[in-house]
């Protein structure tokens, strides 16, 4: 989503705080997470809060979390859980997503589809889990965060706002988004 924000009249100072998306938590046995869509960016870009990689299906790792430059504050994005190899009779979760700042991180339970991070925290999906023969999916890295006091601001900038990436479609177990 690309948009302007205007400046109030008056204003003399803004604070802005930016959070890249999650990726997404890999399927048990079938695809990965995809990565967030892009970074979410404040003033052409000067700003920006890096989006979290993807999960990998099948036991592979977590996705990495998402870089931040151009802000007072950077911080990267916690990388999601990676998944686990079952054997034949396994009952495993898949990883957990990276949590971000805000918290939110979706969770891979036993047996089940991964969770989604909750909407807008820019967190990673929890990876399928396994019963019975199979691999867990890893889960989906959380997106980085960047924050800056700008004083005396211009009168317009312009934003971007990634998306979250998709959890990997069920073969098995899906991934969360």
């Amino acid at each position: 989503v690309a948009a302007t924000y205007t400046t109030p009249t008056g204003c003399i100072a803004i604070n802005v705080r930016a959070i890249g998306p999650g990726g997404g938590g890999g399927a048990q046995a079938t695809k990965s997470g995809a990565n967030g869509s892009a970074a979410t960016t404040f003033s052409g870009g000067t700003m920006s809060a890096g989006a979290g990689a993807g999960g990998v299906t099948a036991s592979g790792g977590g996705g990495a979390g998402g870089v931040s430059s151009g802000g007072d504050i950077n911080i990267t994005g916690s990388q999601g859980s990676g998944g686990y190899i079952s054997g034949t009779n396994g009952s495993l979760p898949g990883g957990n997503g990276g949590a971000s700042i805000l918290g939110g991180a979706g969770v891979g339970s036993q047996g089940i589809a991964g969770s989604n991070a909750a909407t807008n925290s820019g967190s990673g999906g929890g990876g399928g889990g396994v019963t019975g023969a199979g691999n867990t999916g890893g889960a989906g890295g959380a997106g980085g965060y960047c924050e800056r006091l700008i004083a005396s601001p211009a009168a317009t900038y312009t934003y971007t706002i990634g998306t979250g990436g998709a959890g990997g479609a069920a073969g098995t177990l899906a991934g969360g988004n």
